[in-house]
Order: structure tokens, then sequence, then C-alpha cells
């Protein structure tokens, strides 16, 4: 199993900022990236109805010869990473609990804010595992419904962008915290706008890095890492190709070819 590939999932193209951080920490693996870009976003769907893409998606990749499974989007690990751990004997990892222990270890206020979709917010997923590990944090939650949909267009870097996220994220440049979770793997994308707004004095934490960690150290103690460099990456996407491409191209720093799917 070695040498088998690791899927990694999210609803579009969000998924990429984790997928690259584990492709730098894991440079001989293989990753098969499948982003559902023509039903994102995820955020406004009930937890049932993610879920039930979710598990679509495993299904398709699990065709390929897999040894992990990694569910990049936010949305999708609070509605299903529990089932699909259930449904398959290989790893599974979410992103929630990783990003939650990033925050922690920087916070020193122990005062942390959580921004994600409606979904991710409504299922207080974070603020549950945030305070199984530490029951004394303060945690203040923001649902940004309108980052996503610029991501997914390509307008990360527009003034429209700029605009939205400093009118979305003014209620909490008013509050005391000194840690910010990206609770969305599209965040990254907007991280530069994001920490303009927020000011020098807050943590800006995504899940990426503490998430290929985990993954890292999971594939070595089962004695799961390659031993040689993988084959080439493949990308899946259910929507545009050519937007799909543009945006990975970008991020990635590399020529991607996206594969048409139809579920």
């Amino acid at each position: 199993m070695n040498q088998d590939a690791i899927g990694v999932l999210d609803s579009g193209v969000g998924g990429l900022t984790v997928a690259k951080e584990v492709m730098r920490q894991l440079p001989k693996e293989t990753i098969y990236y499948f982003g559902d870009t023509l039903r994102c976003p995820y955020g406004p769907r009930s937890a049932d109805e993610v879920k039930s893409f979710v598990h679509e998606i495993v299904s398709y990749l699990m065709q390929f010869s897999l040894k992990a499974i990694l569910i990049a989007c936010n949305t999708g690990t609070a509605a299903a990473l529990q089932s699909i751990k259930d449904g398959w004997d290989i790893p599974v990892l979410g992103v929630i609990e990783p990003g939650a222990r990033a925050a922690i270890k920087v916070s020193r206020k122990k005062k942390i804010a959580v921004i994600g979709t409606q979904g991710t917010i409504q299922s207080r997923a974070y603020e549950k595992m945030l305070k199984s590990i530490h029951p004394e944090l303060q945690i203040y939650s923001l649902a940004c419904p309108e980052f996503v949909p610029l991501v997914e267009k390509g307008l990360y870097h527009t003034p429209e962008a700029k605009r939205v996220v400093e009118k979305t994220l003014a209620p909490l440049t008013k509050l005391d915290i000194d840690t910010l979770i990206l609770g969305c793997t599209h965040y990254p994308l907007l991280q530069h706008f994001i920490s303009q707004t927020m000011g020098d004095q807050v943590n800006i934490i995504s899940s990426a890095e503490e998430t290929a960690a985990e993954l890292s150290s999971i594939l070595y103690h089962r004695n799961l890492l390659s031993k040689q460099y993988g084959k080439k990456h493949r990308f899946f996407a259910t929507g545009s190709q050519y937007l799909f491409q543009q945006i990975a191209e970008e991020w990635l720093g590399e020529n991607v070819e996206v594969e048409r799917v139809d579920l």
C-alpha cells in the first residue's frame, strides 16, 4: 500500500490549500484531489446533504488504490468525518481537530475567533473541539457566506474581495481576540486581506500545516509512507475544468490537468 495515493476532497478549490501543504511535507506521496465545484458551496446546505455528497465523492475516489482519505473541507468534516471513518478501513482525517490544536498552541489570551461557512458555524464543531481540549477558552464564531463564492470565481485578489472581507470581519475587529481560525479551507486564499483587516496582533490559523503533519505521523506509524517518489498527482472536478485549473496552477505553482467528473 505504500505507493498508493492519498485521496483529498473538498467542495471546490479550497482544499488545495491543504493539498499544497501535504505536497510540501510529504513530497514522495501521490495525491488524488477531488473538488466538487459544481455543487459548491457546501455551507448553505443541510448537514445530511453535505454528508451524502462526501460519501459519494469518497466512493468515487475509492475506485483507485488509496491508503488514506483527507476531508480537506471544514463543512464536510463536520458533517461526515465519523461516518466516513466508520465506513472505510484506511486512515481518514478531517481538518477541524488539527486547526483547533494549532490555535490553542499560539493563543496567549485564550480568546479565539472562528470564521467559516454557515454549515460549519451552525454545527459548532470548532467550538466543541476547542472546549473539549481547553474548557476555559472564550470562543467567538462568525459565518462568512460571501467568502467561498469569491474564491471559487477566482476573485480573491480583487478590490471587491478586500471590501467584502473588511465588511464581514468588522464585528471581530472590535473584540479582544489574539487568534483567528480560518475555519474553511478556501479562506487562506483570502488571507492577505484577512490579515490586513484583523491587524498584526491577531494570529491567523489555517489547519493545513497541522493537518499535513498529522497525516505524516499516521502514515509513519502505520508504515504507509511512500518509499520512493510516487505517480503523478491527479485532479478531478465536477464543474469548470478551466477555472479549477487556473486557480490550482496559481496556488500550487505547477502545471495541472483537470479531469471532469459527473456524479
